[in-house]
């Protein structure tokens, strides 16, 4: 036997035993705590959906899930931290439109492959965007922002909820489509960059409905557009961007239950069945109503069709927004 063909042997030998293992793994799993990652601090629309999926998950499973927020780097860390962790279906992670379509059009050092280091098992639910402005800035409506930024080049500042996130690019998206040039300023999760909004560290803030909603209804900020294709009964004054005289700003974005590639297929099939259960739940619908989320499940083939789709999407837009992680 050559030195070649002997190597060759070995490594499927290997291949074997690991797909084995992991298959045996299933029937008992699981059998320990899981954990879920996160990609965002306490306080966002993910960490809403993460955490009432890990709690309703934890009964289905009879086992704890839980929480593991890993922020920064415009959730890339969450990202490396999910795929390199070992497919044996006890480490899960909450992807997210710009997590997986959107940063790997604007970096080039990611540690991981948007398709092939995970496994997708359902989208969980949605959140359109919305564009709000401190209430110093002194607009009223989104053309009104449109006429100041386009006074004043660069001097009006937006936060977004990291670089390389749905926010950042609805942002770029936003800039691009009104011809104006606003700041940038990233943060690290949607609860930070909202805080820089209230005490006037920022001009405008591109975020989710389910972060903005309460300050909108408390008359902290003010709502100009909802970047989706309806208006939301949470704040029913507040216009789509299309309504308000920008076509095409439509950008909710979808969260998603990941598991590092090649799990087991029984586990991506049980999660895929339990999540569903979780998603026709009253409580489910009522609970995400009130944070403006709207509930969904799909099939593992149906999510890794979206992510395929919206990495082209994304992509084409970053390009033509000219986008860039500062």
């Amino acid at each position: 036997m050559n030195r070649t063909f002997s190597g060759l042997l070995r490594k499927l030998t290997l291949a074997t035993l690991m797909v084995t293992s992991l298959s045996a793994a299933a029937g008992d799993w699981p059998s320990k705590p899981l954990t879920l990652i996160v990609p965002f601090p306490p306080g966002g629309g993910a960490d809403t959906i993460g955490r009432y999926y890990a709690e309703q998950l934890s009964t289905a499973l009879g086992q704890p899930v839980v929480v593991d927020n890993k922020p920064g780097a415009g959730t890339a860390i969450a990202a490396e931290a999910a795929a390199k962790a070992k497919p044996d279906g006890y480490t899960l992670s909450l992807a997210t439109t710009g997590q997986l379509t959107i940063l790997p059009n604007l970096a080039d050092n990611l540690r991981f492959d948007p398709v092939k280091s995970f496994t997708p098992v359902s989208v969980l639910a949605s959140i359109p965007n919305v564009v709000a402005v401190n209430s110093k800035l002194g607009v009223k409506d989104l053309q009104g922002l449109i006429a100041e930024a386009k006074k004043r080049p660069g001097e009006i500042s937006y936060s977004s909820c990291g670089n390389g996130t749905l926010c950042h690019l609805t942002g770029e998206l936003f800039k691009s489509l009104a011809g104006v040039d606003l700041l940038h300023i990233p943060y690290k999760g949607s609860a930070p960059a909202i805080t820089a909004l209230l005490g006037g560290e920022v001009d405008v803030a591109v975020d989710t409905l389910t972060i903005l909603v309460p300050q909108i209804q408390a008359g902290k900020v003010q709502g100009l557009a909802i970047a989706g294709k309806e208006r939301s009964p949470l704040i029913p004054d507040v216009p789509t961007a299309a309504e308000a005289g920008l076509q095409g700003l439509e950008t909710s974005g979808w969260f998603g239950l990941v598991l590092p590639a090649n799990a087991p297929a029984e586990m991506v099939q049980r999660l895929n069945q339990e999540v569903g259960k979780i998603a026709q739940l009253p409580e489910t619908a009522e609970r995400f109503a009130q944070n403006g989320i709207v509930v969904e499940h799909t099939s593992p083939e149906q999510f890794s069709q979206i992510i395929k789709d919206d990495l082209k999407h994304w992509g084409e837009v970053a390009k033509a927004s000219g986008a860039q992680i500062e």
